[in-house]
């Protein structure tokens, strides 16, 4: 990324620039997944077509949210973008294998509750703020 027509200070601000509008991104999705999930309730009474909309709306945030991550990581150096892949490959991997582990510990009847999907949504995150964390602490 820093060739010689690139100084750092402009890439700096690029990246900083693009880390903002992720931010916007990711908040914008939460806001529009809280309406989905808690609108029909307490808003519209569970009429069918705002949920539908909210629904969609939610969607359509949640792809502008990808778009946005994959613009921010296009503007990452060689090193960011090795600790954000290996992050991002450790948070796929306790994913999966946690995932399919906690589901399977309720069809053998180990455990007694119905596994929720936010239990896996938190193990993710803090699996990949973890990643990250330890990524830069490596290459210090």
């Amino acid at each position: 990324m820093n060739n010689s027509n690139t100084r750092p200070t402009d890439w700096a601000a690029a990246n900083k620039r693009n880390t903002v509008i992720l931010g916007y991104w990711t908040a914008a999705w939460v806001g529009t997944m809280a309406v989905a999930a808690f609108g029909p309730r307490f808003i519209w009474d569970f009429a069918t077509l705002p949920t539908i909309l909210a629904v969609v709306v939610h969607l359509g945030i949640g792809l502008g949210m990808i778009m946005a991550n994959g613009r921010y990581l296009q503007g990452l150096d060689e090193l960011h973008k090795k600790i954000f892949l290996d992050a991002g490959s450790l948070t796929l991997g306790i994913g999966l294998v946690c995932g399919l582990s906690y589901e399977l510990l309720e069809n053998v009847n180990l455990i007694s509750f119905e596994p929720e999907i936010s239990h896996l949504v938190v193990l993710m995150c803090l699996t990949f703020l973890t990643g990250l964390i330890l990524g830069h602490r490596k290459y210090q």
